[in-house]
């Protein structure tokens, strides 16, 4: 049966066949190629020599071609990447500072909602730095810690933490600290914070035994 052919079908193959003849035009064998080479007085001999370092050449080319394009490909990927780490930790800077203080107390580990000022140092007492914070971040986790001075100054003990993850952004969170027996008295202070960044303060007095 024969073929039939559309309009459309009948001028791609013209198109193919007019550049089928124009290369076929454009190539020449191994034996005019030498003919001419004689003709330019070339030693028709290094013919073959001469193809493999052409081809060498133009492999050359095609991987210094594939190897610029590797290297436009990893500098984009690279670019994206650098973006989308300054945009996220410039987001996640953003969001921590909203973060603020509602409430915060000092308080023992049975808490009855009252604010705990003066701790005796007769009997070890576990104090709770309870805080409560707005704005918290829904669905993320807080790195905080909390330093607590005795009254000279100095840090006595330091909690570091990681809370669960958030889940309203009205948060209550608290660390801890054992005032033992022999802790100094005067006026103690305590401070929460989120990195470098102080969230609250509280401060509370540890009076000795005679002071009962």
């Amino acid at each position: 049966m024969e073929q039939r052919l559309t309009k459309s079908q009948l001028t791609q193959i013209v198109a193919e066949v007019e550049r089928l003849s124009q290369r076929q035009q454009e190539e020449l064998d191994a034996a005019e190629v030498r003919e001419i080479l004689a003709e330019l007085n070339l030693q028709p001999e290094l013919l073959e020599e001469a193809m493999i370092q052409l081809r060498r050449r133009e492999a050359l080319t095609a991987q210094k071609r594939r190897h610029r394009w590797l290297i436009s490909a990893v500098a984009i990927v690279l670019s994206l990447a650098i973006v989308s780490t300054i945009f996220w930790t410039q987001h996640r800077q953003q969001t921590l500072a909203r973060i603020l203080v509602e409430q915060d107390r000092i308080t023992l580990r049975q808490d009855d909602g009252s604010q705990l000022s003066t701790v005796s140092r007769q009997a070890a007492s576990e104090l709770f730095y309870r805080v409560t914070l707005t704005e918290a971040p829904v669905g993320q986790k807080l790195s905080l810690s909390c330093n607590w001075h005795q009254p000279s100054g100095g840090i006595v003990h330091q909690n570091r933490y990681q809370t669960k993850q958030i889940s309203t952004s009205i948060w209550n969170t608290y660390c801890r600290y054992t005032i033992g027996t022999t802790a100094p008295t005067g006026t103690w202070k305590v401070e929460m914070l989120l990195g470098d960044r102080l969230l609250s303060d509280a401060t509370f007095e540890v009076i000795s035994n005679e002071h009962l």
